[in-house]
């Protein structure tokens, strides 16, 4: 079973989320997020993907989407994605931003982020708050699958 947890700002993160960020990332953070809202999401009741979403600088940002490796390849980092995006989008995001490693470009060109600067290492993107689209066959190239409308 999958489900989601949502960690509001100033809420503990060290037994669930950190521990996800710091095998993604091997970064380890504070034990509390004063800006940001940190998503969590479970397979079979086990952690297995975070990011997280802030506003600054008048835009959404979003972070730290990561995934266990053992998790990996079953789309739960497009969930995370999506789930950041929507809660962007229930706030009437102008935009969204992010920063990525260059590697994963393509993972959040797939929802509609397009690089607006670059360099060796990493990318800025962006995404109009209008061109949010939380339809997963929007972008599927199935033709005669059985969820198209």
């Amino acid at each position: 079973m999958i489900q989601g947890k949502w960690f509001a700002p100033g809420n503990d993160l060290s037994a669930e989320v950190l521990p996800v960020r710091e095998a993604v990332f091997g970064i380890t953070g504070e034990k509390t997020d004063p800006e940001g809202w940190n998503a969590l999401v479970y397979l079979d009741d086990h952690p297995a993907a975070s990011g997280r979403i802030w506003w600054k600088e008048d835009a959404f940002w979003i972070g730290s989407v990561g995934v266990l490796p053992e998790f990996r390849g079953q789309r739960i980092g497009d969930l995370v994605l999506r789930l950041l995006l929507f809660k962007a989008q229930s706030h009437a995001a102008r935009e969204v931003r992010l920063s990525c490693p260059r590697e994963t470009e393509g993972f959040f060109a797939r929802l509609g982020f397009q690089a607006v600067s670059s360099d060796n290492e990493t990318v800025e993107m962006t995404l109009d708050g209008k061109e949010i689209s939380l339809d997963s066959c929007a972008s599927c190239k199935k033709q005669n699958c059985p969820n198209r409308k």
